[in-house]
């Protein structure tokens, strides 16, 4: 059994939907947790009002009232793969993070997590990360670690004053094969959610997801692109690599989705967050950071 080291926290909502009881609320908000699990966690102290407080398996639901638990899981699988630091002050942290590891605490995840490393690593438990990545995408992970400037750093990225940079390797077209390089595309489309929910798809209507992709360099029938998002859909940068006709190498779920499996480590998805440049809110000084990661373009 894996036990999550830090609490998650849930806010119960404002309205009462029918639950007489915190318990009955976990029950409905988690359903593929049994009531006596919970029963268990809220017995063994594993569920308890933010201020610290315990509740029971009686205590009455409390709307707008902060909630916290730790999450566990039988079997949390084990990624084989380093995370680095590649910069550090009172404020941020950036971390550079593999292919496999999820950012956060998630499904079958509890402490293998990038953020769960990195509070072991420095000691700091008020690490949050201000933008995400898949979990099945390496690279630059922007971590706050002050409570007070962490709205500025916030801002960088509601505003779109950050400026991110990706690199893919795909599998080329004829086509692509024998132009001039580099070839460049500009993409812009709607994305919106699909089936099953935790898949996306470009439909029709008004643009909301645009890059930037350009071919620089081949090596016969791979080629490694340079990704520019100006804006943040999920998964934008797959589906607008498949819009031109270049899905990313092992990408499992475009444009076909494959079966769940386990991770298959030799053969992580080619897509890496490469840079990230902003003007630092607190320093007002220009910074760039470059992940330390390569794709391999063989």
């Amino acid at each position: 059994m894996s036990i999550a080291r830090q609490a998650s926290e849930i806010t119960l909502p404002a309205a009462n939907n029918g639950w007489g009881t915190v318990l009955q609320f976990l029950c409905s908000q988690f359903p593929f947790i049994s009531e006596a699990v919970w029963r268990e966690r809220i017995a063994t102290g594993k569920v308890h009002w933010f201020n610290g407080e315990a509740i029971t398996t009686d205590t009455p639901f409390m709307p707008s009232k902060r909630l916290c638990y730790y999450r566990e899981v039988a079997a949390e699988p084990v990624i084989p793969f380093t995370h680095g630091i590649v910069y550090r002050d009172e404020h941020i942290i950036v971390a550079d993070k593999p292919h496999f590891l999820p950012v956060t605490p998630g499904g079958e995840y509890v402490n293998e997590c990038l953020l769960a490393r990195l509070q072991r690593e420095t000691g700091i438990a008020d690490i949050v990360p201000v933008h995400r990545l898949d979990r099945d995408t390496a690279g630059l992970v922007l971590f706050s670690i002050n409570a007070h400037s962490r709205p500025a750093y916030y801002q960088l990225f509601s505003s779109g004053t950050i400026r991110k940079q990706y690199q893919a390797v795909a599998r080329l077209a004829r086509k692509q094969q024998e132009q001039e390089l580099p070839v460049n595309w500009h993409i812009a489309n709607r994305i919106e959610k699909s089936t099953p929910r935790f898949i996306n798809a470009i439909v029709p209507g008004e643009v909301n997801a645009v890059s930037d992709i350009s071919l620089i360099k081949r090596n016969n029938d791979l080629g490694l692109f340079k990704l520019t998002p100006y804006t943040g859909k999920t998964h934008q940068l797959r589906l607008h690599m498949l819009s031109i006709g270049s899905p990313i190498l092992h990408d499992n779920y475009y444009p076909v989705l494959q079966p769940k499996q386990a991770p298959q480590f030799d053969m992580p998805l080619h897509l890496l967050a490469m840079t990230l440049s902003f003007i630092d809110p607190i320093m007002k000084l220009p910074r760039i950071f470059v992940s330390q990661q390569r794709l391999d373009l063989k």
